[in-house]
């Protein structure tokens, strides 16, 4: 078969165009995975860009924030009460004499007594807010990108672990003034003096103020935790700058 020079041009020519077309095409592959790396490089930036002290001040402003949503949660009537999160039930301790005075017939009594229980701490809630801030302001945190990248309550759970003393011992005073204007005593009186005349029974006498104080702190931890949980999971409950900026990591 005779080839002319023609054709030997065209064939040389399509030839040619086929190289040309894999080469531009491999280019804008090239191209592409230039862009995405681009793309992932400025994101990493954008996450390395944060400093250990701006973690922890948008750390420490979401617990702010939370703290003053949690407290007022609590402290309206029914806070505690009507909650079941964080409804404050008869003394553990005292769960045999509960039981037994039940059965006698005093559910009233008992129900009035926990209810009082649950006003004292929505009292008290009225109170916290001022009392957790300061432990927040002095938590000290040397590794805020840990907590950061912790599970939805790492802030809440690092503050209750480092500060429960100290807010305890700030808070016991004002569940003892709280649990007197909701006359909590007055309501378990009457309860032990008649568990007492049941016979071949021990005489309990939990410490009433340790035991609500524990329990108040307890609920307003987990309503604190709802809250980090919404900053860190909903966009729009980071209403300020610095918690956009730390919790979009």
């Amino acid at each position: 078969m005779l080839f002319t020079a023609k054709t030997i041009t065209m064939k040389k020519l399509i030839f040619g165009t086929f190289i040309l077309s894999g080469l531009i095409g491999h280019t804008q592959l090239n191209i592409e995975s230039i862009k995405n790396k681009a793309v992932d490089y400025k994101n990493s930036t954008r996450k390395l860009s944060l400093t250990n002290d701006e973690i922890v001040q948008g750390l420490k402003e979401a617990l702010n924030i939370g703290v003053d949503k949690a407290s007022a949660k609590a402290s309206q009537s029914g806070g505690f009460n009507q909650n079941k999160l964080i409804r404050i039930p008869f003394p553990e301790e005292a769960k045999k004499m509960e039981e037994k005075l039940r059965l006698i017939g005093m559910n009233d009594q008992i129900n009035n007594f926990e209810t009082a229980l649950n006003r004292a701490a929505e009292t008290a809630a009225k109170e916290a807010a001022p009392i957790f801030l300061s432990a927040i302001k002095s938590m000290n945190v040397k590794d805020g990108l840990t907590i950061l990248k912790g599970e939805n309550s790492a802030a809440t759970n690092y503050l209750n672990q480092t500060t429960s003393d100290s807010l305890y011992k700030a808070f016991r005073p004002v569940i003892q003034k709280a649990i007197k204007l909701a006359k909590v005593t007055q309501f378990w009186n009457p309860l032990a003096i008649r568990y007492n005349k049941i016979p071949l029974t021990t005489k309990v006498n939990p410490d009433l103020e340790d035991y609500t104080t524990k329990k108040a702190m307890e609920g307003l931890f987990k309503l604190l935790a709802k809250e980090e949980k919404a900053i860190r999971e909903q966009p729009n409950a980071r209403v300020t700058d610095l918690l956009k900026k730390v919790f979009a990591q």
